[in-house]
């Protein structure tokens, strides 16, 4: 008899206790905005931005088959995801390849390419 009590009281918390939870007010401290104001994100997504550009366009440079052995260029993002290629590069067409890849890059606006060719 006890064995069938639990079997049907037990279920009948968890329900209960569910039920009182999606009820719940939210406290004081729950009170912010569920969705960030524009300027919020807009700032956010700035500061965030800049540095998750420079990364995927770093990434993209080292991934790329005609640029692995390239370890001279220097990618620097401004606001607006204007990216900046500076450094070395041994010749014109590897420096035109970085421009290119850079470009690809999601969040990429323009890429000012002030790689320097150089030989050995």
């Amino acid at each position: 008899m006890k064995a069938k009590a639990l079997a049907v009281l037990i279920p009948a918390i968890f329900v209960a206790t569910a039920a009182i939870a999606q009820t719940k007010e939210p406290a004081a401290s729950d009170s912010k905005p569920a969705v960030p104001s524009a300027q919020d994100r807009a700032s956010n997504r700035e500061a965030v931005s800049d540095t998750t550009i420079t990364g995927k366009v770093k990434t993209a440079l080292a991934t790329d088959v005609g640029l692995k052995t390239v370890t001279g260029i220097n990618v620097d993002t401004d606001a607006g995801g204007v990216v900046t290629l500076s450094g070395k590069v041994d010749s014109a067409d590897v420096k035109k390849r970085a421009e290119q890849v850079a470009k690809k890059v999601g969040g990429v606006k323009s890429v000012k390419n002030n790689l320097t060719v150089t030989k050995g």
